[in-house]
């Protein structure tokens, strides 16, 4: 085992002494040494649980044969971070993390680990980590938020506070009502309750086949949780004896496996990102075009929020991500995971759907899948949209545009009524590098429905969109703006066209004027010039690599 480096020899007493000073029983030393690597923090509702969680796998790897060790990881809440300078470390934190997991089960020669998870960055970091590691690891994802309750509806975190919050701005809805949402919105533990990105995220990994069948969805609030988390714990062990490693599972018709359920579910554009760098770690250079070529051939068949009325505890009751895996059994790829047994295989004993969340594919809420890939003049590289929560009328949109170099000088405009009808908003310089750390856009893209523009409206952006984000927002621009992308080049005024059906993202404005205006282009002094931030800025990769650093 790996952990014979630091547990068997003469040479190894001082470790064994250090072991022992840590509470590990001689008898316990040369069994496989586990790590648990846990992003509990007080600080963020999806991991507060997590101490419990933290228990059930230590009991699981006891009763599996294995030995325990905890220990933290960071973690950033991007709805706390949202709207200010903390938005620019959400991205970076995920490079953090899967270099911090990677530390710890180097330098401590850890045999396997149980990855204890849930939210936007975190998650994808650990996975990033097990891909790089390559020892046999397992991923718990803690579990989504109940809904809220106020006065006889259910509350989402993302409706329900920042599309509140401009619907008070508008007059729509009073002080009392607004605070009352606040209040009530997040009950408890557990991620935000619609498809977000962290929720999203979750799914996928079960569809990738590195967590158990049914964490994807299961509550946080639920002992079923702790079920999962206990078996998690016994599985590592197994996994461990039987040399099953991250790179064995996460295969390419792993991930065409995980971008089939994303599409299928109309979950969150930060998959893109995510999943190509993940993919990376692995080897394997999995391109965002992937995403559209199969969304093209996987209908949406749920309609969860932000862009539909059901939430995470509603597709848990249906059947979770093997129901709607089994919705596409007869296009997934065969190979190994975490349980034993294939995904497709798992998805072929499901013996029950709850039709009217995950619907058949004979009646899927769009025949294509829930993100498309744009390109044009505007975005030779490629950009990114979330067609699930784009309405009919949106889908193909002329406007004018309105420039702004940061995401508040948007969002004041917004807020202020400076954005009228016909616009397309465009928000710029908040690119991996312009950021820097490409900050999410909910604040805007929220502002924007709960003002009533969402029909009239279309915002385009470098930097990139919550999973809670809906309407016509177009995100991951590339180039982006600080590397001198075309997005740099427009002014106020020009017209815009947006041809999603035809994955066409278009600046209407003649060939000559754009060169006269890149010959008058000067690149920006870095917004941030000391810090992680400097460093990050200067090695990362633009988003349709991932937005990883470079080597």
């Amino acid at each position: 085992m790996r952990s014979d480096r630091v547990t068997r020899g003469l040479e190894r007493a001082p470790s064994r002494a250090l072991l022992a000073g840590t509470g590990m029983p001689r008898n316990e030393v040369g069994k496989p040494m586990i790590g648990v690597a846990s992003s509990f923090t007080d600080l963020i509702a999806g991991h507060v649980g997590m101490r419990d969680l933290e228990r059930y796998i230590e009991k699981g790897v006891h009763s599996g044969g294995g030995y325990p060790f905890l220990f933290g990881i960071p973690g950033i809440c991007d709805g706390i971070a949202m709207g200010h300078k903390g938005m620019h470390y959400s991205l970076p934190s995920r490079e953090l993390i899967a270099d911090c997991v990677e530390s710890v089960a180097e330098a401590h020669a850890l045999d396997g680990l149980v990855l204890l998870t849930n939210c936007d960055k975190i998650t994808p970091g650990m996975l990033m980590a097990a891909a790089r590691l390559d020892i046999p690891c397992i991923v718990v994802t803690a579990g989504p938020m109940l809904s809220g309750r106020l006065r006889g509806r259910r509350l989402s975190f993302v409706r329900d506070t920042f599309e509140a919050m401009a619907r008070h701005q508008k007059g729509e809805i009073d002080a009392p009502e607004l605070e009352a949402c606040e209040s009530e919105a997040c009950p408890g533990c557990g991620s935000c309750q619609g498809l977000y990105t962290a929720n999203t995220m979750a799914c996928l990994t079960e569809a990738l086949g590195m967590s158990l069948t049914d964490c994807g969805t299961t509550l946080a609030v639920m002992a079923k949780k702790r079920h999962i988390a206990y078996a998690s714990g016994e599985r590592i062990v197994d996994l461990v004896r039987e040399g099953v490693t991250p790179r064995q599972i996460l295969t390419p018709g792993a991930f065409d496996n995980a971008i089939r359920l994303d599409l299928a579910l109309g979950g969150s554009s930060n998959t893109l990102l995510h999943l190509c760098a993940i993919a990376r770690e692995t080897g394997y250079e999995l391109a965002p075009e992937r995403f559209d070529v199969l969304s093209r051939e996987t209908p949406q068949l749920c309609s969860l929020r932000p862009a539909g009325e059901d939430f995470m505890e509603d597709l848990d009751a249906a059947g979770g991500v093997k129901a709607v895996l089994a919705r596409l059994a007869d296009s997934l790829a065969e190979g190994p995971s975490v349980n034993g047994q294939s995904v497709a295989a798992t998805a072929r004993t499901v013996q029950w759907v709850d039709d009217a969340v995950i619907r058949p594919l004979d009646r899927a809420v769009r025949p294509e899948g829930g993100i498309a890939v744009l390109a044009g003049n505007l975005a030779p590289d490629g950009a990114v949209v979330k067609q699930s929560g784009v309405s009919e009328t949106m889908m193909r949109f002329r406007g004018t545009a309105r420039c702004f170099d940061s995401e508040e000088g948007a969002m004041a405009a917004i807020m202020g009524g400076q954005v009228e009808a016909g616009s397309v908003v465009v928000i710029r310089y908040e690119g991996p590098k312009g950021g820097p750390g490409m900050r999410e856009m909910l604040a805007p893209t929220a502002a924007l429905m709960g003002m009533g523009l969402g029909e009239s409206v279309a915002l385009i952006t470098d930097g990139r969109f919550s999973g809670g984000t809906r309407g016509p927002c177009i995100g991951h621009v590339s180039p982006e703006a600080a590397a001198g992308g075309p997005i740099a080049l427009v002014q106020d005024g020009d017209p815009i066209e947006l041809d999603i059906p035809g994955r066409r993202l278009q600046l209407v404005v003649d060939a000559a004027e754009l060169a006269a205006r890149r010959a008058r282009w000067v690149a920006p002094e870095p917004k941030i010039r000391s810090g992680w931030l400097a460093r990050y800025a200067r090695l990362v990769t633009s988003a349709n690599a991932g937005a990883v650093l470079e080597a």
